[in-house]
């Protein structure tokens, strides 16, 4: 069972860095292939296992609703604000961790949806990498599905969301000795 923390400061710097960081790789990350792998023909590493390819997704996973793109706008923004209102009653690290990683990558997204061509609310998310046969994916995607199996695993293991209280059937976490 984790253990909660007191006050939630290190739980929220824990979601905030992750956060920042996960952005910052996925937008450096997405400046390298718009300049090295755009517009160049597919590059194979890994035995061929893996492929850099470039691909403008105006739709969400999969080129999933390919002309609702201002409806995923819409929706990352969402995400975004949920976290934002939710970040001070973060109390554990696991928590903290899955929120960052969905923040990341809703946010990397968002930017590509708000920056990049064909305009503000329009724009193509930038795809790059593939592994095998599958679909073509950036650090976003990889950042939400990271973080949405991470808060699954909290939800499986009932740790609730903004107690500093462990769930009921826990053991009470010790530091070896008995109380006075």
């Amino acid at each position: 069972m984790p253990v909660p923390i007191r006050g939630g400061g290190v739980a929220q710097r824990v979601l905030w860095i992750t956060a920042a960081a996960g952005l910052a790789l996925d937008q450096v990350t997405k400046a390298v292939a718009a300049v090295v792998v755009e517009g160049h023909p597919p590059s194979h590493v890994l035995g061929g296992h893996v492929t850099f390819t470039a691909y403008r997704n105006s739709g969400a996973a999969g080129s999933f609703a390919p002309r609702a793109t201002l409806v995923f706008t819409v929706l990352a923004i969402g995400v975004l604000a949920f976290i934002a209102r939710t970040a001070p009653t973060v109390r554990t690290r696991g928590w903290a961790l899955g929120l960052g990683l969905i923040f990341a990558g809703a946010g990397g997204n968002l930017a590509d949806r708000i920056f990049r061509t064909p305009g503000f609310g329009r724009g193509a998310v930038l795809d790059f990498i593939q592994v095998g046969h599958g679909g073509i994916f950036n650090l976003s995607d990889q950042c939400v599905m990271a973080g949405v199996v991470t808060v699954m695993v909290q939800l499986l293991r009932g740790v609730p969301l903004g107690s500093a209280q462990p769930p009921p059937d826990a053991a009470p976490a010790t530091c070896g000795g008995p109380r006075l």
